[in-house]
């Protein structure tokens, strides 16, 4: 499928955002006063600005509030009332924290799980997809939680913690990729399927469905060669989990805070890039498209 940077934005910002943000919820980033306004801030800025970024897909983003109002049967409508109704919960566990109301940590354990199920929902957004054989496994919604979990920790200064996160994240990756590039294969799906003529033999393309482009063409059939996805899954392993787990062991909690951060956030854009790009949707068999053409 074709990558869209505003969805690349979205998915990345806010999944980092919302793990900082359920980090500062339990109580595991311990500041108060100022520090702790600067705190909620930069994870409030990196949530709700990963959430606005998501508007510039839509073809009318002036109605992006419509979306909210079909939570029984879209992900997509969960992912934005769980992201609101998380981002209003943890409101007053910020507000104690900065103005030393004492109010406990009730808000923030609510909001921590808010922040988690926020995350599930994006991923179930794809996970959901029979149609995209490579998205439909429990190692998606897995890898969006790795990565707002490493990338909190990360961001939190955890040390040990962030970097075996990331090693982890590195494994879950690996796996992921690995899964994926037989799921097409293991689905079972080609053109005598998906025209319903599997008893008359095998169907072949004679020509195009449409003579000029339209939409499917443009947004559901990319290819991407063989040999750059395997560049920019190389570079996603390294900057996302090796440079990060080696920094945030070695290096002092700053040092490792910025380097290790920035490489994260390079490295989850890269595999979020790659998450798109590779993703073959069944679409693609009515243009000749198969998943052995990539």
């Amino acid at each position: 499928m074709k990558p869209a940077p505003s969805v690349i934005l979205f998915s990345t910002l806010s999944g980092l955002g919302f793990g900082f943000l359920a980090l500062l919820g339990l109580g595991l980033i311990a500041v108060q006063g100022w520090p702790a306004f600067f705190h909620w801030a930069f994870g409030y800025a990196l949530a709700v600005g990963g959430l606005l970024a998501s508007t510039f897909h839509l073809g009318h983003p002036e109605r992006a509030w419509r979306a909210f109002s079909q939570w029984r049967s879209s992900w997509l409508s969960r992912e934005g009332v769980a992201a609101v109704a998380t981002l209003l919960i943890l409101a007053p566990q910020a507000l104690s924290d900065w103005l030393g109301f004492g109010w406990g940590q009730g808000f923030g354990l609510v909001g921590a799980l808010g922040c988690g199920a926020t995350v599930l929902c994006t991923a179930m957004i794809y996970a959901q997809l029979k149609t995209v054989p490579r998205w439909h496994h429990w190692s998606v919604p897995a890898t969006y939680l790795g990565f707002s979990l490493t990338g909190g920790l990360i961001l939190a200064g955890a040390g040990l913690w962030a970097s075996v996160a990331a090693l982890g994240l590195g494994l879950l990756l690996a796996y992921g990729w690995r899964v994926g590039d037989g799921a097409f294969a293991r689905a079972g799906v080609d053109l005598a399927s998906a025209t319903g003529l599997s008893g008359l033999g095998r169907p072949q393309v004679f020509e195009q469905p449409h003579t000029g482009g339209n939409y499917l063409m443009r947004e559901m059939i990319y290819v991407v060669g063989r040999r750059h996805a395997t560049k920019l899954r190389v570079i996603a392993l390294i900057f996302a989990a090796g440079i990060p787990a080696l920094s945030a062991a070695l290096l002092p909690v700053l040092p490792a805070l910025i380097l290790g951060g920035a490489s994260h956030l390079l490295g989850a854009m890269a595999q979020r890039w790659l998450f798109f790009a590779e993703a073959e949707h069944v679409v693609g068999l009515y243009y000749g498209k198969a998943a052995s053409s990539l």
